[in-house]
């Protein structure tokens, strides 16, 4: 059995070098494709079924009972594609109805724990966690990041980058248009399916590299700004909890030279 996510995939047997070994007791969610309009008429999120339309730009509806999500685009969907990157939204909706909090993050493993990284689209995450993959570090997530209580299950096991990103880092694989934009896909290694969250990391632009620890107040307002779903949570507290673990913002130049004393910085607070 393989899945992500804390979840059992079916579905996509031909895409389990993408996924981890899943334990029998997680939940089991089927993905499936279908050629059609992608914009849905409307958009909803009740304790049964939701209808969204994704930022891959295909529409989204997942049912409870069964527990199966339909992606259904103009043009066909490959299978590799719905486990990364589409299944990021409809993981998030389940999370939601399974009592999980799902962040639009990333996510790495240093000195047995987890740490969080959280940044706007364009502060250099996912380059981020491309270079701490190829460090030999393992990344937990990519773009989505599900917890469990305190612990930070395993998404799939790619890192999906922009042309620039990959040609400074010398990796990924090209994939084409997927979803909305051109991907270059780095395959990363194993991860632990679950770890525990050591605190997070917010990222910046700065004119320096810096390392600097902020309060509750800022890492429960980059927790709100990250949310997966944009509509209240159905329990409050779990952002709360979040906002107590330890957090920093890791400030550096928008330059790819910056990159090593970022890493080595991020590196030495984590152990």
């Amino acid at each position: 059995m393989a899945g992500a996510y804390g979840l059992r995939l079916e579905g996509v047997d031909g895409s389990a070098d993408l996924l981890v070994p899943a334990d029998g007791a997680w939940p089991a969610l089927e993905l499936a494709a279908a050629v059609g309009p992608a914009t849905p008429v409307h958009q909803l999120v009740d304790d049964e079924r939701a209808v969204l339309a994704t930022r891959s730009g295909t529409r989204l509806e997942v049912t409870r009972s069964p527990l199966r999500a339909v992606f259904t685009a103009p043009q066909p969907i490959a299978e590799d594609a719905l486990v990364h990157p589409h299944l990021a939204s409809a993981a998030a909706v389940v999370s939601r109805w399974l009592g999980r909090e799902s962040l639009h993050a990333g996510a790495f493993v240093a000195g047995g724990k987890a740490w969080a990284i959280l940044g706007d689209r364009g502060s250099g995450k996912s380059s981020l966690l491309a270079a701490l993959a190829l460090a030999g570090h393992p990344v937990l997530a990519d773009d989505l990041l599900v917890l469990d209580g305190p612990l930070a299950l395993a998404g799939p096991r790619g890192i999906d980058l922009r042309e620039d990103a990959a040609e400074r880092l010398g990796a990924g694989e090209p994939l084409g248009v997927v979803g909305t934009r051109e991907r270059w896909r780095l395959r990363i290694g194993p991860a632990p399916v679950e770890t525990e969250l050591a605190g997070l990391i917010l990222l910046a632009w700065g004119d320096g590299v810096e390392l600097a620890p902020v309060g509750p107040g800022s890492v429960l307002e980059a927790v709100v700004g990250a949310q997966a779903l944009r509509i209240p949570p159905e329990d409050p507290a779990s952002r709360l909890s979040l906002a107590t673990l330890p957090g920093w913002e890791l400030t550096r130049p928008p330059d790819w030279a910056s990159l090593p004393a970022a890493l080595e910085r991020l590196l030495t607070l984590s152990g």
